[in-house]
């Protein structure tokens, strides 16, 4: 039986949204546990540059703005857990069971902030230089790619506005789309179409992305090799950056029903920060499939932080003594 304990609030993940979310829960004096997930940061620590993050006028790090926010909330008490949720129970009401590969932790409040992974095109070379010449998001990494030649993968809304957007730094973008027709809206095809830098390969998709070391260790993308889906005919195209946009899936899995979700998958949450569940909030991308930015996950985080303090303040002559023995959450569930 895995150890349980008991806490005010757990936070699950640990991007911006979740690192806020627990700089704040646990300045309000509230132990707070950080569940980071697979890795410390979510996806902002796999970015090499973050230069559009206030406060840094120089840019910084992915990793090093992670460490940073982490340290600040670990400086008023929060704990930093490095393991992923298998299972939650919010049916039967605060307190709420959170249960990880090691501990079951029963957190009379919860803020999810687990996020949403973009879909990967599973090539060789995709993952080895992401953060190195391929990306996820035109908004956060465009300016790097001033005057250079870049490819957008996919052919839906996202792909076309990023690829307009990247027009205002790179030299040219070149829209590569599996399909012989584009799935973007018609308003959107117009601007992509009247654009003297966007340029178009149909039937095609990309096989490999090419890269190299330079004697300062740092890695870059050189090219890719392309693939016609219809003839075969493979080629490889030198280029300085990968951008895909082929959608994304929130990671709401692991909670089930027992949370209102759009048809999507992303969390349904009201002005408040506040889930279909009476005390779990939620904040960053796994409801907000608008903005995507580190900033506005972290304002979210803050306001589902501020929701849950509010929610807990209300209910301080309820709260149960942190040291009083918890039902598992098998017990709690009649297993």
């Amino acid at each position: 039986m895995s150890e349980v304990k008991k806490v005010r609030v757990v936070v699950i993940g640990s991007g911006p949204a979740g690192l806020t979310a627990a700089l704040y829960t646990a300045r309000a004096l509230y132990s707070t546990v950080v569940i980071t997930g697979k890795y410390m940061g979510g996806q902002i620590a796999t970015t090499s540059d973050v230069d559009n993050f206030p406060g840094f006028p120089d840019g910084i790090q992915g990793p090093e703005l992670t460490e940073r926010m982490r340290a600040q909330a670990e400086r008023f008490g929060a704990e930093f857990v490095f393991d992923e949720v298998t299972e939650v129970d919010f049916e039967h009401g605060s307190p709420y069971r959170v249960k990880t590969y090691n501990t079951e932790y029963v957190a009379d409040s919860v803020v999810v902030t687990i996020g949403a992974s973009p879909r990967h095109l599973n090539v060789p070379g995709e993952v080895e230089y992401t953060g190195y010449g391929v990306s996820y998001c035109a908004t956060c990494d465009g300016f790097f790619f001033r005057g250079k030649d870049v490819i957008v993968v996919g052919g839906g809304d996202s792909a076309l506005q990023e690829g307009i957007f990247l027009t205002k730094f790179a030299n040219s973008v070149t829209i590569v789309h599996r399909r012989d027709e584009l799935r973007a809206s018609v308003a959107l095809q117009k601007r992509a179409f009247a654009n003297p830098k966007i340029k178009f390969i149909y039937d095609t998709v990309i096989d490999e992305v090419k890269g190299e070391t330079l004697e300062d260790g740092i890695r870059k993308t050189t090219g890719v090799m392309l693939r016609n889906v219809k003839t075969g005919e493979v080629n490889e195209q030198p280029i300085d950056g990968v951008f895909i946009f082929i959608g994304y899936d929130p990671n709401s899995r692991i909670f089930g029903d027992q949370v209102a979700k759009n048809e999507d998958g992303y969390m349904l949450v009201d002005d408040k920060m506040r889930t279909s569940v009476e005390g779990v909030f939620a904040g960053g991308e796994i409801h907000d499939f608008t903005f995507r930015q580190a900033i506005t996950a972290a304002g979210q985080g803050c306001s589902a932080a501020l929701s849950a303090i509010h929610w807990l303040q209300d209910r301080e002559d309820e709260l149960q003594p942190l040291d009083e023995a918890a039902p598992t959450l098998e017990t709690a569930s009649g297993d």
